[in-house]
């Protein structure tokens, strides 16, 4: 172990780590009661299969939090004294992630069935004195010095965490006392050296160590430190005020942090079932600006009637189990800017659909930038955005080949959340839901009526609307019906050829699902 080799050099008393580290408390399950039946059994598993090769490994983390409070955890962590590659090695379906922080995923089923079982290997908790003394020290080895290499900056944050200790100095580098707790499920004793149970039971978010120096350590705790608030407030859990203190003064350490983790961090605070408890919480702590420009986009619009249904949307379907997908609710929240900007495009007179491809992009470029890499997340947001104003366009081959599309659901989604916004017609968001739903008979006809309600009105298309003071004129009349005819999407069968197509798969709206 490098820890121990570092002991060794730096002169530490035998005994002292303990009581550096918390002193190692073992919670028989009648002391705990945590219930058997809550614990998966893949979980089980991966547990069982390290400790039979002669390793040790524990269910560690939040789900360990969440089985002393009675709850089934969503999603279950290993840690384990075996190395990434020896932990590879004993599963067929096992691949080795990341570089700041490697571990091993266990996979288990196939498809979106599949669960995945995180194991992490015990890291050591390395501080910037003790890394830089070894690191200068002539007996480190090149293997040692090459796993120390980088691990603390000079301000004292970790930039790497891939040097392994023992389990002691593992639940010290971790967060908060009631993630550092450990459970084996063979002998349901739960390993706590940090006061972790007790926390739990008197319901209180307390950082391990010095707040200020676990912030600087890995200012990304400052979004976790929300994230758990947010998450645990609705079972009455607080954060301790020393925990709560220094965090809006380091939130400036937070500039260091690369934008796409960042990025990363702010979709699980938007994607976990808390999205509102979280923007209330970064409300509550100071916080509701300067952590991230797009998080202060979504905190800023979070009352708006639009966004926060989307928030709200997002939350239910997590608590329901279902999937969501950041490129919904982003599209969402930055729907606002495209919206305006297009229709300033349009009463300049610009052809539409150019017009909002142009705006798209102008929002691309101002609010998200390369972060995401401008993949598959921004092709998917490009898609609903595309979607809306075919929408409007209920006759001719449109409706057909609209309803067909891989992202209709998630298009149609959007187009709902905009009727209950009160944006568009409900009775437009509705044709389109007895469509989406209706056999090819019902669909003609639906088309049939359509046309007849279309011929009875001039033909205007009406631009989006603007929302609050300031924004681009209206232009209602600035898209001509022929116009739209002609551009409103590539690949439109002419009238005289189109032919019936199937009907789409049912189910319940699916627009956060990729």
């Amino acid at each position: 172990m490098i820890k121990k080799f570092i002991d060794k050099l730096l002169g530490k008393p035998a005994g002292g780590s303990k009581a550096r580290f918390g002193r190692r408390t073992e919670v028989p399950a009648s002391v705990h009661r945590i219930d058997p039946n809550l614990v998966d059994e893949r979980a089980i598993n991966v547990t069982r299969t390290l400790q039979q090769a002669g390793f040790e490994a524990y269910i560690v983390g939040g789900a360990v939090r969440d089985l002393l409070l009675g709850l089934r955890p969503k999603d279950f962590d290993v840690a384990t004294d075996a190395t990434p590659e020896q932990v590879k090695n004993l599963f067929r379906r096992a691949f080795i992630i990341g570089r700041r922080f490697r571990i091993v995923h266990v996979v288990y089923g196939r498809g979106r069935e599949h669960e995945v079982i995180e194991v992490s290997t015990f890291r050591a908790y390395l501080d910037n004195a003790a890394a830089e003394q070894v690191k200068g020290n002539e007996r480190t080895s090149k293997r040692q010095l090459e796993g120390i290499q980088h691990a603390v900056d000079s301000s004292g944050r970790v930039l790497r965490d891939n040097v392994w200790g023992p389990q002691d100095e593992d639940a010290t580098r971790r967060d908060f006392t009631v993630n550092a707790m450990y459970y084996d499920p063979e002998t349901q004793i739960v390993v706590d050296y940090h006061g972790g149970i007790q926390d739990a039971k008197k319901h209180t978010l307390r950082m391990i160590g010095d707040p200020a120096t676990r912030y600087r350590e890995d200012p990304v705790r400052i979004i976790r430190a929300v994230r758990f608030a947010a998450k645990l407030n609705p079972l009455g859990f607080k954060l301790e005020s020393k925990t709560a203190k220094p965090l809006v003064e380091a939130a400036t350490l937070l500039a260091d942090v690369p934008q796409s983790r960042l990025f990363d961090e702010m979709l699980k605070l938007l994607q976990t079932g808390h999205a509102l408890a979280s923007i209330a919480q970064l409300k509550h702590l100071g916080l509701a600006k300067g952590i991230y420009p797009l998080l202060d986009v979504v905190v800023e619009r979070a009352d708006s009637d639009f966004v926060k249904a989307a928030l709200a949307d997002t939350d239910r379907r997590v608590g329901e189990g279902k999937p969501v997908a950041p490129s919904f609710l982003l599209a969402c929240v930055l729907w606002a800017d495209v919206r305006d900007g297009w229709a300033a495009r349009l009463a300049r007179k610009e052809h539409p659909y150019p017009a909002l491809q142009d705006a798209i992009d102008e929002v691309f470029d101002a609010r998200i930038g390369d972060v995401s890499g401008r993949g598959k997340l921004a092709a998917d947001m490009r898609e609903i955005w595309m979607m809306q104003p075919r929408f409007e366009k209920r006759v001719g081959a449109t409706p057909f080949s609209l309803v067909e599309q891989a992202r209709f659901r998630a298009g149609f989604d959007f187009l709902r959340l905009r009727a209950d916004a009160q944006e568009v017609e409900d009775t437009l968001a509705d044709w389109w839901q007895e469509f989406s739903m209706a056999s090819d008979a019902e669909r003609e006809d639906l088309v049939q009526a359509a046309k007849a309600e279309q011929q009875a009105k001039p033909r205007v298309r009406r631009a989006p609307r603007p929302e609050g003071e300031g924004a681009a004129p209206r232009a209602a009349k600035a898209v001509p019906e022929a116009m739209s005819e002609e551009t409103a999407a590539e690949g439109d069968a002419p009238k005289k050829r189109r032919r019936r197509r199937r009907k789409p798969g049912g189910g319940e709206g699916s627009g956060s699902v990729e």
